[in-house]
């Protein structure tokens, strides 16, 4: 038997449309699972899909040979919760996809937030997710932020030389930031950030008391947007995905 004929124990799980792949770890951790009988004491045993015999609490478990992970770039709308359900019965990013990729039990890669839009990562690639959502990993963001008024010169050098939010005693990173477009009483301002600070934009404009007028994530790495409608998802090329694995030290 070669390496190539198995796979990870998580990754069998999830193909399978149990759990997720961070959900199958929780499984085994939990002694959820055995494999030919016995119980399974890492989600990193390598499974052999033909011959091995995989248990869920007590039931058997069938492998889908066809599945592949997922990598899908969704244009988040507004008014949409970053998550897979909502308690309030708010639309989600789940509510975006077709059936048939929710299915296959994707999960959005970090957060926007609901009056925030633009690109957002799914996939079912659990290490990937990992990697992206660590603070060793942070790839640029790039955001497109319309405001009522503009900065001042003094504004926008503290935001590029590192600023502290009062609201809750934090010190930035320094952030990229010029402004692009001027159109009557609004100024749309391009953002690289990469840091990843719960609702960093909103509190940095926030301390100046200005306006966010629109929030819109544009690129993440060297992965961008582009021209894809609100509402409207694809897939990753293989370059793109090529891209990010490779920014990101994965084989």
């Amino acid at each position: 038997m070669t390496d190539k004929q198995t796979i990870r124990l998580n990754k069998y799980i999830a193909s399978a449309g149990i759990a997720s792949r961070r959900g199958a770890d929780e499984l085994v951790q939990k002694g959820k699972v055995k494999i030919n009988g016995e119980l399974a004491d890492s989600p990193g045993i390598q499974v052999d899909p033909e011959n091995d015999q995989v248990e869920v609490n007590g039931k058997l478990i069938q492998h889908d040979k066809e599945s592949k992970d997922l990598y899908i770039l969704l244009h988040k709308t507004i008014e949409t919760v970053t998550t897979a359900k909502d308690p309030q019965g708010r639309k989600t990013v789940l509510n975006l996809l077709p059936p048939e990729i929710v299915k296959r039990r994707v999960f959005p890669v970090g957060r926007l937030d609901f009056y925030s839009e633009g690109m957002l990562l799914l996939t079912t690639d659990g290490e990937l997710c990992n990697r992206m959502t660590h603070p060793k990993w942070h790839l640029p963001k790039i955001y497109h932020v319309t405001i009522r008024g503009k900065l001042s010169e003094k504004e926008l050098s503290v935001m590029q030389n590192g600023m502290y939010l009062e609201d809750k005693g934090e010190l930035l990173a320094p952030v990229k930031i010029k402004a692009i477009t001027e159109v009557g009483e609004t100024t749309k301002y391009e953002m690289e950030l990469r840091q990843g600070i719960n609702r960093q934009i909103r509190r940095m404009f926030g301390e100046f008391e200005k306006t966010i007028l629109r929030l819109k994530r544009v690129r993440q790495g060297r992965i961008e947007l582009g021209n894809l409608k609100p509402g409207k998802w694809r897939e990753l090329s293989g370059k793109e995905l090529g891209l990010l694995k490779k920014d990101l030290k994965m084989k």
